[in-house]
């Protein structure tokens, strides 16, 4: 029996993991961590993370995420931080609509968005095509040939690359979709520079880019590589940036950022890096979402998310602004996309 003097209880929060994470989640946790902080003296009770770690599409299973996020339900947690993967994103998506349980993905995938699903965009498979056509263009490159992952991420960037690309007067003169854990793509990479193009581009999860830049290296490619997101794998494996030196790719970080910059003040490790950025921005949102709830319930979470407007965003360029609505429940409003490229083991930004 509790008595009157008793602390609260704990606020529970979920975090799903759906990859291997060669730290055990601290890094995205300790960022989460530092966002929560920013309101947490506005709240009754301390908060409290629960992880669970599966490994999801596309190396692992669907059955092995969806244990993950049904196991921290039953704990009681409150909402539930992930996935990452869009893959696994989508399948989240309808468990908590089901389940009724408010949560935020960093995925690339606005198909992840739901009632009960919120989404801060680390990437995007809609928008990063257009920015790549776009910056193709900018060059005077008028054809290219594309790479993608064999998975519902990758025909999802390649159908809107074709889109972009014939808006902005580029022919996709060749296409192969490749196994997005592929160690060995020679003969594919080989059949799209048969097509002549005056650029190659990659699209997809990011294992596979490693094996597109080794491809492209022992076949004496020299033509110009373009490629979304999947190459911010450089931040967490400094080994592969070689490979990619020269392609220009989209990122979220944004060296002009005010927000960013203050973060780094606190945690220069956290600011480095985009999965750092979009966990101290995550751990912000649920903060605002979490004063803002009439109470804390899952449906007053839900509501409290919808009520977060125009907090300035670490992620992204300067000026980006984050927050949700009722009928919108993607993050990041603005020039989010930052145009980036692998520069002597560096990443910069890039302008046309």
């Amino acid at each position: 029996m509790t008595g009157a003097t008793d602390p609260p209880d704990p606020i529970r929060l979920g975090v799903l993991h759906d990859f291997p994470q060669p730290d055990g989640g601290k890094y995205f946790e300790s960022g989460l961590r530092l966002g929560l902080e920013t309101r947490e003296e506005r709240l009754d009770r301390e908060i409290e993370l629960i992880t669970r770690h599966e490994r999801g599409l596309p190396g692992g299973t669907a059955h092995a995420v969806q244990r993950g996020f049904r196991e921290l339900a039953v704990e009681g947690c409150l909402a539930v931080i992930g996935p990452s993967i869009s893959d696994n994103g989508i399948l989240i998506r309808d468990l908590a609509d089901r389940e009724r349980i408010p949560c935020i993905n960093y995925t690339g995938g606005a198909i992840t968005r739901s009632k009960w699903m919120f989404h801060y965009q680390v990437g995007s498979l809609e928008e990063e095509p257009a920015v790549l056509a776009r910056h193709l263009r900018e060059r005077g490159l008028t054809t290219v040939a594309v790479a993608h992952d064999d998975t519902p991420v990758g025909d999802n960037y390649r159908d809107w690359l074709l889109l972009a690309a014939a808006t902005a007067g580029i022919d996709v003169v060749g296409q192969a979709a490749v196994s997005p854990m592929a160690e060995d793509v020679t003969e594919p990479v080989r059949r799209l520079i048969s097509s002549q193009p005056q650029a190659l581009c990659y699209l997809g999860l990011g294992v596979a880019a490693r094996a597109v830049a080794l491809a492209v290296q022992s076949l004496g490619w020299e033509g110009p590589v373009v490629a979304n997101s999947a190459l911010m794998f450089g931040y967490g494996r400094p080994d592969w940036r070689e490979g990619w030196e020269g392609w220009s790719y989209c990122d979220l970080i944004g060296d002009d950022n005010r927000e960013r910059q203050y973060l780094s003040q606190r945690s220069r490790a956290l600011a480095g890096g985009p999965i750092g950025v979009a966990a101290y921005d995550i751990g912000r949102l649920l903060g605002e979402g979490l004063v803002r709830a009439a109470n804390l319930s899952r449906p007053g979470l839900q509501e409290g998310l919808e009520r977060v407007k125009r907090l300035p965003a670490a992620g992204g360029a300067a000026g980006t602004l984050m927050g949700f609505g009722a009928w919108d429940h993607a993050a990041l409003k603005g020039e989010f996309l930052v145009l980036r490229g692998w520069r002597d083991g560096r990443s910069v930004e890039v302008t046309s």
